[in-house]
C-alpha cells in the first residue's frame, strides 16, 4: 500500500476517492466470497483472483524493468490460473506444479530470474486464496486472511499518524513508524479475537494473527523497496487514489500462502 503514515494531509476530494474505491474493493471481495458456494459465485471469485494475479505480474514486470517480455509472462501465468478454475482441476498441486513450470520457462526465455520470480509472487497468492475458500469453514478462513491485512493497514495508518515516533525502515519507507506497526498488530489481534468469540475462529489462528500482521507489514515494506528502486510512487494507476494492484495487495501477497500452508499441514 502507499505509505499510510505520511504527514502530508490529503485533500477532501482525494480522501473521499480513496474511501469510495477502498469500500468498493472490499465489497467486491466479500460478495465474491459469500456467493462462493454457488456456481456463479465460485466463478466470480476465480475471475477476481485471476484479474488480481495478472495485475500483480504486470506491475511486477514494470517495477523490475522486464517489460519487454511482460506479455509472455502473462501468457505463461495464465496457464496455471486457468487450471485453478472450478471447471478444470481447481486449486491443486497440479496448479502449483504449473506455476513452477511457468516460472522455469520464463527464466529460461527471459535469461533473468526477475520476471520468473514475479510468476511466484503473483501466482501463489491466487492459488492460496482459492484453496482456502474450498476447505471446511473456508469462508471464515479467507475472510480472516483478508481482514487481518485490512486491520493491520488501518491500525498502522491511524496509530502512525496519531503517535509518530521512530521510523520502521527509513531507507525503504521513510513514513512508516514502529508505532504504526504495533498499532496494526494490536488492531489485528483484537479483530481476530472478535472473530473467535462470535464466529468460532480457532484460537490458534487468533494467536497466529500477530506474526501474520507483522508479515503483512513486511510485504508492504518489500513493495516499498521495489518502488523506491524503480523511482515511482505507486506500482500502478488502476485504482484512483489507491495506486496499483500491488499497492492494495502487498500485505496479502505473503500472508495468503503462509495461511494456506498452515491450514494444509496443521488443520487437516
Amino acid at each position: 500500500m502507499t505509505d499510510p503514515e505520511s504527514p502530508v494531509k490529503k485533500q477532501p476530494s482525494e480522501l473521499l476517492t480513496r474511501v469510495l474505491v477502498g469500500v468498493g474493493l472490499v465489497a467486491a471481495a466479500v460478495i465474491a466470497l459469500i456467493l462462493g458456494n454457488h456456481d456463479i459465485g465460485r466463478h466470480a471469485l476465480w475471475l477476481l483472483v485471476v484479474l488480481m494475479s495478472l495485475g500483480i505480474l504486470s506491475e511486477w514486470a514494470d517495477l523490475t524493468g522486464r517489460t519487454e517480455n511482460k506479455r509472455l509472462g502473462l501468457y505463461a501465468l495464465s496457464v496455471p490460473l486457468a487450471i485453478m478454475s472450478y471447471m478444470a482441476a481447481g486449486p491443486s498441486f497440479l496448479a502449483l506444479g504449473l506455476i513452477i513450470g511457468s516460472a522455469m520457462f520464463i527464466a529460461a526465455f527471459d535469461r533473468s530470474i526477475k520476471l520468473s520470480l514475479g510468476i511466484f509472487y503473483a501466482g501463489l497468492p491466487a492459488l492460496s486464496i482459492l484453496y482456502l475458500r474450498g476447505i471446511d469453514n473456508g469462508l471464515l478462513i479467507v475472510f480472516w486472511t483478508l481482514a487481518l491485512v485490512w486491520a493491520t493497514d488501518i491500525g498502522a495508518y491511524f496509530s502512525g499518524r496519531a503517535i509518530g515516533g521512530p521510523k520502521l525502515a527509513p531507507t525503504y519507507s521513510p513514513n512508516k513508524t514502529w508505532a504504526g506497526l504495533i498499532g496494526g498488530v494490536i488492531v489485528t489481534a483484537l479483530f481476530s479475537f472478535a472473530l473467535h468469540v462470535y464466529f468460532q475462529l480457532p484460537l490458534q489462528l487468533v494467536l497466529l494473527s500477530i506474526p501474520l500482521a507483522v508479515l503483512a507489514q513486511m510485504g508492504d515494506l518489500f513493495e516499498s523497496q521495489m518502488k523506491r528502486r524503480a523511482g515511482v510512487k505507486d506500482s500502478g494507476t488502476i485504482f484512483p487514489g489507491h495506486g496499483g494492484v500491488m499497492d492494495r495487495l502487498d500485505g496479502l501477497i505473503p500472508v495468503a500462502p503462509v495461511v494456506a500452508i498452515i491450514m494444509l499441514f496443521a488443520f487437516q
